[in-house]
């Protein structure tokens, strides 16, 4: 059962995709990406507003991700909201293990 959390950080002044720039670039991007059990970490930039940024951030199991919230990462990543004044939404999503149904796969172009 992978769990996918689709976080929103929106401020002003571009500070969102600063965050998001500081994190790459500073490697904790790609030290989170290395934890057991991570299975995605990756930023986007929607085109009808400037100032937010998506991260989808996506873990094997509840374990994993409670893992993660427990590291020391978490403060870094914190120091790094408030540095750049975020605020943030979130909305979490469990997988479907039986992956797409039938009914759905039609309207998917491979």
């Amino acid at each position: 059962m992978a769990i996918a959390v689709n976080l929103y950080y929106t401020g002003t002044e571009g500070s969102a995709g600063k965050f998001a720039r500081e994190m790459v670039s500073s490697g904790t991007v790609a030290r989170i990406r290395a934890e057991e059990g991570n299975l995605r970490y990756e930023y986007f930039f929607p085109m009808d507003d400037p100032e937010t940024v998506l991260l989808i951030d996506a873990w094997k199991d509840q374990e994993s991700l409670d893992l993660h919230h427990a590291s020391p990462m978490m403060k870094q990543i914190s120091d790094l909201r408030e540095k750049y004044n975020l605020h943030m939404k979130a909305e979490r999503f469990i997988s479907d293990e039986g992956g797409i149904p039938d009914r759905d796969s039609q309207f998917i172009r491979k």
